[in-house]
């Protein structure tokens, strides 16, 4: 396919003539073999479309050409991605990936159309974001914040390449800010008498079970409030993690845990106690409320059986801190704990992964690389003092050697 260009004469409304050069490129034939051409220009000297006439046809030689089309970013974003997105990924993540986009990106790129959207464009974005993108206070958004933005902006147009509505990702060339790197420091957590002082300050608290199944088994908040009794197993100690409550623009809906998979998580005795005298209170409850009573088979939840909001189940945790002369920390920073705590206990990196739910073991030492150096001192400290020993003890048969 060479393609050619034709050159057409316009008149104005003031009677002058102009002249427009076009590229016209002959595309494979429709389904009833009707010939289709397409238009490209126009250009305002021929030099001009003859550049652009060779642009095309290596484009269409190359599999690179896209039809030209008018579609704009916030038709393709409302009208086509973010409705098949929905399918495939979280209700979560699909509400982030909405708020985001109508909050960040299409009041100003939204009627741009998408073959038009440029790097700079994006960079442009990025860096007003940066500067005053709280819509609400007209401070900067966080760094962070801007490079999760060009994260979605980078999978609606990757889509788009794949719909062949655009050649290529401008996205990929462009230049999002870097996050700072998070001081290891930054994550709370509790030593375990600071824990330890804490289940007891919320010993006879209604949901003192729940505490309690946060610190001693790492579960996420949503798990926590997804727990089924059908999910426990008291005879074997320990829980299936397979479901989870979140919210989503403030309703509150099931989901699967955070990585997709179920696990397992063994449990010690005192918290299957908890459990149990846990099981007996609700038992009372759904007595009083009777036919009322709105059994989900969940562990945790509201007195008439109706589930706990996610976001209440925070508040009330940091009330509970609050009485208390403890350092403060969020309800997720229990999860830290726990980690930290069970690291330092000498647990193998590989079981408290599984614990937690994470990856891979590695994401697991990266992100609680804080309590490394603590463990690193003791084991040199262990190190020495076992070479100091067999030195000491032993004999230059057993080992000692002179140079």
């Amino acid at each position: 396919m060479q393609g050619h260009i034709r050159k057409r004469v316009h008149t104005t409304k003031d009677g002058r003539k102009t002249v427009n050069w076009y590229v016209v490129i002959d595309l494979p034939r429709d389904a009833e073999r009707n010939r289709r051409q397409k238009w490209h220009g126009g250009f305002p000297t021929r030099k001009e479309a003859e550049a652009a006439r060779a642009k095309v046809v290596h484009e269409f030689n190359t599999g690179a050409y896209v039809e030209p089309n008018a579609l704009t970013l916030s038709e393709w974003v409302q009208g086509h991605w973010l409705p098949t997105t929905e399918s495939r990924v979280k209700p979560s993540t699909s509400d982030s990936y909405r708020r985001n986009l109508n909050l960040h990106v299409l009041p100003q790129l939204g009627s741009q159309q998408l073959r038009q959207i440029t790097p700079t464009m994006l960079n442009r974005l990025y860096a007003d974001l940066l500067a005053n993108g709280n819509r609400n206070t007209g401070a900067g958004l966080s760094a962070k914040t801007v490079r999760y933005v060009h994260t979605i902006v980078h999978k609606v147009l990757t889509d788009a390449v794949d719909s062949d509505l655009v050649a290529g990702n401008v996205a990929a060339r462009a230049k999002p800010p870097r996050p700072r790197a998070t001081v290891s420091n930054a994550i709370g957590f509790w030593e375990p008498d600071e824990l330890k002082s804490f289940l007891m300050a919320v010993q006879g608290h209604r949901l003192e079970a729940a505490w309690r199944v946060a610190a001693m088994t790492g579960m996420r908040r949503g798990e926590v409030l997804g727990l089924r009794w059908k999910d426990l197993d008291f005879d074997g100690a320990r829980i299936s993690v397979r479901q989870a409550l979140v919210s989503v623009a403030y309703e509150v809906i099931v989901s699967t845990p955070k990585n997709h998979q179920a696990r397992v998580i063994d449990l010690d005795p005192a918290t299957i106690e908890h459990l149990q005298a846990h099981r007996l209170r609700q038992q009372e409850e759904r007595n009083t409320w009777t036919t009322d009573y709105q059994d989900r088979d969940l562990v945790f939840c509201k007195e008439d059986g109706t589930p706990i909001h996610p976001h209440s189940f925070s508040q009330t945790f940091g009330r509970l801190v609050a009485r208390t002369p403890l350092p403060r920390i969020r309800l997720h920073d229990l999860r830290h704990s726990h980690a930290s705590i069970a690291m330092k206990a000498g647990v193998p990196v590989k079981v408290i992964s599984e614990r937690l739910g994470h990856e891979n073991p590695a994401f697991t030492m990266k992100q609680y690389a804080h309590v490394i150096p603590g463990m690193q001192a003791e084991a040199a400290a262990r190190i020495a003092a076992t070479v100091a020993g067999e030195s000491e003890t032993g004999s230059p048969g057993d080992g000692q050697f002179t140079l």
